[in-house]
């Protein structure tokens, strides 16, 4: 146990690095074998929790990493998101591309800060990562490509994820903790034995192919697969590579399952689920209370076991990110929400919770070295609920689908195969179908197929589609779970202005192989018709509410008293003084998108079961801020409020359709 007798006395404080690399000598990096894990040939537990680069504002990095070191934790882990980072096909951003969120994406940055906040790092780069994150981290330009197969040893995805990896990997090769940096293991894929059926089965040629490029590109460090063996046993594992365990409730037998798969070998929960993420017009808020936390943790630790916190700070899913799962009941396609608070041990802001101070126990409780360097905890960010702000001006459907440039097709396309962004096609926001047609008294309307997610259906200035004010509302005209949805027109008989706006809804993160691959968003699985014709003639218009065409919006007018019916850009301004962390209340709309000072907050759906945005202070300036928001069903009072924390559903009884969705 030289680990043991290294840690010294309490008066000879160290640091995690001073510990495992002292005087800079780095002969070995993490190794897996035995009883132990060793780290530069020292006996190491890791304590490791997750916190995404993509989720939390740059800006607050240093701090959110430094109350993570603070809690005795010594490892950080992040996920790499390749769709932030090649958003258009062959165009790559770490931090330098100019795209809306190209702030967050110094990946590089964010390690080096890790390192010099005493904090080892377990990178998982993909390219599939799950995460809650749309596509799970996948770039959908690759939707464009008919009867490609992701996560499988397709000859063009495969393509793809080399092209890709060939940018990652030298960003990050020199940053490995045998390098002199701070990566100690570095993740083949994800959850990969969850992925497969037994009429589709799991390609492990795939795995081993991505192994190969890891290697291939100078991943020298400690290479893991992750998932739950007890129900997926060694089928996403790979020869030779380490297996750990996801999982929340059911740690014993998680772990006894990694001691059959490997009884040579240390054990790791790579993922113990902190709390759970929410989906829209789920009937509670999830999480873990923080006794049932204690208690899990606790096991983790007595186990012998290292783990990664799956969530640390959750974050949040701004813009269009969040993505979506598959479930075998009703309503199938469940949508997350834009909070990925995740009830973790920090809350999505970054304000120390109850399991914070659990965690410091525990650890504290359970490290083998006793005279770790304690480390201040940062204060939480100011939190302010600022006054309301009225929504007074707005732009018109009519005049704001002037300000979009449209494609023009006799076939309805899906986003992803639209001419945009040289090609690539639209990855998020709504694709708007425009035509003329002619109807007889009382016609019909049907979609065939699913729309792909919500469609806001509009005939001559009238909308057709119901508020999603519950879930019950999904099996009405407009939304996914139809199939060949059909409505009455409220017109008389002659020519008229059909609009069918489309929202993507996030694509699924979570699925079986032909789930996966069919995530193509907008109207494509069939034509709409009137009266059982076809409609031809379309204008197809990307709305992909990007930054700089949101900023350049023209034609503002008054909007008065008057309520909302339509689907209606509004603005209103949000006046500051000292900036500071706040939450827009959105209860007095429907269902749309927030943008401050022309940044993507995300979606707000007052359905619940989370009813605010948070929005951190460095997207704020001194002076006048420009809230923009883009209503979709409309309001009789288009006003923001705010608050000093999330407003949220409390949990509740898991309803029968929903259990399926949670731990």
């Amino acid at each position: 146990m030289e680990g043991r007798r290294r840690a010294g006395s309490a008066a000879d404080l160290v640091n995690w690095y001073d510990y495992y690399a002292a005087g800079g000598q780095r002969s070995e990096g993490l190794v897996a074998s035995g009883e132990h894990f060793t780290l530069n040939g020292l006996e190491v537990q890791v304590f490791s929790g997750a916190v995404h680069y993509f989720r939390v504002h740059p800006a607050y990095w240093r701090a959110t990493l430094r109350k993570l070191r603070a809690a005795g934790l010594n490892t950080v882990e992040t996920y790499v998101a390749w769709n932030l980072h090649e958003p258009q096909r062959d165009v790559y951003d770490f931090g330098d591309g100019g795209g809306d969120m190209s702030e967050f994406l110094d990946l590089a940055g964010y390690l080096k800060i890790a390192q010099e906040e005493d904090l080892f790092v377990i990178l998982r780069p993909g390219p599939y990562i799950c995460s809650e994150w749309d596509f799970g981290g996948l770039p959908s330009y690759l939707l464009g490509q008919y009867n490609v197969h992701v996560r499988s040893a397709d000859d063009f995805y495969m393509a793809r994820v080399e092209k890709w990896l060939s940018q990652l990997l030298p960003k990050v090769t020199e940053l490995q903790f045998t390098k002199g940096g701070p990566i100690i293991a570095v993740q083949v894929e994800n959850e990969f034995g969850a992925f497969g059926y037994s009429d589709f089965p799991r390609d492990r040629r795939y795995l081993d192919q991505v192994k190969q490029l890891l290697e291939q590109h100078g991943i020298t460090e400690l290479l893991f697969t992750s998932d739950s063996p007890a129900n997926s046993g060694d089928m996403g594992s790979l020869p030779g590579v380490l297996q750990t365990a996801n999982f929340q409730k059911d740690v014993e037998a998680q772990l006894a399952a990694l001691r059959r798969l490997q009884p040579d070998r240390p054990l790791m929960a790579m993922e113990f689920w902190t709390g759970w993420f929410d989906h829209w017009l789920a009937p509670f808020k999830a999480g873990l209370d923080a006794a049932a936390f204690r208690e899990i943790l606790d096991v983790i630790l007595q186990s012998n076991s290292s783990v990664n916190m799956y969530m640390f700070q959750g974050g949040t899913n701004f813009g269009f990110m969040a993505g979506a799962n598959w479930v075998n009941v009703n309503p199938n396609f469940t949508p997350d929400t834009t909070s990925y608070d995740y009830d973790a041990v920090l809350t999505e802001g970054g304000c120390y919770t109850e399991k914070y101070n659990i965690t410091k126990e525990l650890l504290q409780k359970h490290s083998i070295i006793k005279n770790l360097k304690p480390v201040e905890q940062p204060e939480e960010n100011p939190v302010k609920a600022y006054d309301f702000v009225q929504l007074k001006e707005a732009i018109s459907m009519e005049v704001l689908r002037d300000q979009l440039t449209a494609e023009r097709s006799d076939q309805l396309l899906n986003m992803e195969n639209l001419s945009v962004n040289n090609g690539s096609g639209q990855s998020y926001g709504l694709v708007w179908y425009r035509a003329n047609v002619t109807t007889a008294n009382s016609s019909k309307l049907t979609i065939r197929g699913h729309v792909r997610d919500v469609a806001l259906v509009v005939i001559d200035g009238q909308l057709l589609t119901k508020k999603p004010e519950n879930v019950a509302a999904l099996e009405s005209f407009g939304y996914w779970p139809l199939k060949d949805a059909s409505i009455t027109l409220p017109c008389a008989a002659g020519d008229h202005v059909l609009d069918i706006l489309v929202e993507n809804m996030g694509r699924v993160n979570y699925g079986e192989p032909h789930v996966l691959d069919f995530q193509r968003k907008g109207l494509y699985e069939g034509p709409v018709e009137i009266d059982g014709a076809a409609v031809t003639g379309w204008e197809i218009y990307p709305m992909e509410m990007k930054k700089d065409w949101i900023n350049k919006l023209q034609q503002w007018t008054p909007l008065g008293d008057a309520s909302v019916a339509l689907p209606t850009m509004l603005r209103g301004t949000l006046k500051v003084d000292e900036p500071a962390d706040t939450y827009l209340d959105m209860r007095q709309l429907t269902k749309g998108v927030v943008f401050v000072n022309g940044f993507n907050l995300g979606r707000y759906l007052t359905a619940g079961p989370v009813f605010t945005l948070y929005l951190p202070a460095p997207l704020l300036s001194v002076g006048d801020n420009q809230i923009v928001v883009f209503e979709e069903f409309g309001t009789e009072d288009p006003v923001i409020n705010f608050s000093t924390h999330a407003i949220t559903l409390e949990t509740k009884a898991v309803s029968k359709d929903w259990a399926p969705i949670y731990p």
